[in-house]
């Protein structure tokens, strides 16, 4: 999640007109403990049964590095534009992907 934060003010464009989430397995008192701990500039979601990763193809239970993030892009309508059940958050090409999918959907914002 610190790469998210790190690159958040590109990536995300600072938020303006896109909503970030971060979706765990983790209590809802550890995200919030943990988001303030770390200044994260996004929104926590706590789901500890895993349904909304398996709804989208990912695997709650994951915990290695590579691959352990289902990323989802929603455009401003609510249509589902861009789904990774699994981003690999150490390649670099994964964030361009995803970039590319975030400005097809927040165009000129």
């Amino acid at each position: 999640m610190q790469a998210y934060r790190d690159q958040y003010a590109s990536l995300f464009r600072g938020g303006q007109g896109v909503t970030l989430i971060a979706i765990s397995n983790d209590s809802a008192r550890t995200l919030h403990e943990w988001a303030r701990e770390e200044d994260f500039p996004f929104l926590f979601g706590s789901d500890p049964e895993g349904a909304a990763y398996t709804a989208f193809g990912g695997d709650p239970w994951f915990t290695g590095i590579s691959g352990s993030r289902a990323v989802i892009v929603i455009d401003p309508e609510g249509v589902v534009r861009y789904v990774t059940p699994a981003f690999n958050q150490v390649d670099p090409a994964a964030y361009e992907e995803l970039r590319a999918a975030i400005d097809a959907v927040t165009p000129g914002t």
